[in-house]
């Protein structure tokens, strides 16, 4: 083969391979959306994590609801049969005493020449106050102090803090906080509120619940804020009694709290005064007085000698012209307020003030049994559905009314913003006319 025809074949194989320009626009192009694909793409599944992750972890362990708390209701006076029992006791009582005294070959004479010879000296008086202090201290067990700090402006808009304390009552475990009963007004522009134990231990506290119209609240502590040790043997919870019966009057009471207007402060002394029924807007309420000295701006609550909580302390709404003595709301009659707010419920409002109407204003006046009317608050939902001073309310939604009592109770029943059914009898020329409005009802 010839040589040149060699050197084309050898030509036409050899083949040479140019690189690809690179187009560096469209590489940052690329590059921008991927970073942009790879940003967005977090975003989502960031999003996606934080609204599913609760939804997940209360699936796959799910947070117990707390347990409702619940105050049984007490009788407001003895029943026929406890009364026979408690006599029939007292009777057998002193009967053993008349058989003890017979045994010992003793007449009434010689019992009284022996008791006459018992003379009362200093150190009885200090063996008594030694026995009621004692008792004081296991009661302080269930109380606590409350700091209320709030922050303010001066005109230099410089923050200044001020702190509240107050009196409260442990009054309740629901499985995941302790549940205290205190005053409103001194938490009311509160941002921290720190509970203090009666051994020092401190703990972050939050509102659970007000109420206005009797000046109380209800805050809570998590109860994992403390530890398990403490809530089983430290946290001792009050027992709420009774405050219906008339027996109480002249029996022995204990103020603590703050009743002298200072934490820690006690009064001992007896219940010399219980009104009847109370009322107020949409309330109800009854009073006991002592002759316990009390300050101004006293607060705290009442117990009996049986270690049990009769009342609430309540400066400035005795029932006599003896301000300044120890007076309190009667407990049983605010059992289902505080039941209320221990469960987080606000309370419903309708704006009526009222009384019972009397069997006289029935029989001579022919006024219909229920909550008479006797003042509609301005702008209330009552007054904006069209019920006024001198109606007769005797039902709401389907329970019937016969006192202002039955009034107070069906609302409190009611959920704030619940629009109900209430039913009225208004007096015409021809007697009382029955009229059914449908209420909105407010939050207090």
């Amino acid at each position: 083969m010839p040589e040149s025809e060699q050197n084309k074949q050898s030509n036409f194989m050899i083949e040479k391979i140019k690189e690809r320009p690179v187009n560096k626009k469209k590489l940052i192009r690329r590059t921008i959306t991927t970073a942009a694909m790879a940003v967005i793409f977090g975003l989502i599944a960031c999003f996606t994590f934080l609204v599913l992750e609760p939804v997940i972890s209360n699936w796959l362990y799910p947070e117990e609801e707390p347990q409702i708390v619940v105050f049984p209701e007490d009788q407001e006076e003895m029943s026929p049969e406890e009364m026979l029992s408690d006599n029939m006791q007292q009777e057998q009582q002193a009967g053993k005493a008349e058989e003890a005294g017979q045994a010992l070959g003793l007449n009434d004479e010689q019992i009284e020449n022996l008791l006459s010879e018992i003379t009362l000296n200093k150190e009885n008086y200090k063996q008594l106050y030694s026995v009621l202090s004692d008792y004081v201290k296991e009661l302080n067990q269930s109380i606590v102090t409350i700091t209320a700090v709030s922050s303010d402006l001066d005109w230099f808009n410089n923050v200044q803090e001020s702190s509240n304390q107050v009196s409260g009552l442990i009054i309740a475990n629901n499985g995941k906080e302790i549940l205290i009963l205190t005053e409103y007004k001194p938490l009311k522009k509160a941002e921290n509120l720190t509970l203090t134990f009666y051994n020092g231990t401190e703990a972050e506290a939050q509102l659970k619940g007000k109420d206005t119209a009797t000046n109380m609240a209800v805050i809570s502590v998590d109860i994992n804020t403390l530890s398990k040790e403490f809530v089983e043997k430290e946290v001792k919870i009050a027992s709420l009694g009774s405050s219906g019966l008339s027996s109480l009057l002249g029996t022995p009471a204990v103020a603590l709290g703050s009743p002298m207007g200072s934490n820690g402060s006690i009064g001992y002394g007896m219940i010399c005064y219980m009104s009847g029924q109370q009322t107020g807007e949409d309330t109800f309420y009854k009073l006991l007085q002592t002759d316990i000295p009390c300050s101004q701006n006293g607060g705290g609550f009442l117990f009996n000698m049986q270690g049990q909580v009769i009342g609430i302390i309540t400066p400035g709404k005795s029932g006599t012209d003896m301000k300044n003595m120890v007076t309190v709301y009667g407990i049983t009659e605010m059992k289902k307020r505080i039941e209320k707010m221990s469960n987080g419920e606000s309370f419903a409002c309708l704006g009526i003030t009222g009384v019972d109407v009397t069997k006289k204003a029935n029989e001579e006046l022919n006024v219909p049994y229920g909550a008479y009317v006797t003042e509609v608050r301005m702008n209330s939902p009552a007054m904006l559905a069209g019920i006024r001073q001198g109606d007769v309310v005797t039902g709401i939604k389907d329970n019937e009314i016969g006192s202002f009592k039955e009034y107070v109770n069906s609302l409190l029943q009611c959920k704030a913003g619940e629009t109900v059914k209430i039913t009225v009898m208004r007096q015409v020329q021809s007697g009382y006319k029955e009229l059914t409005f449908s209420v909105a009802l407010g939050e207090q």
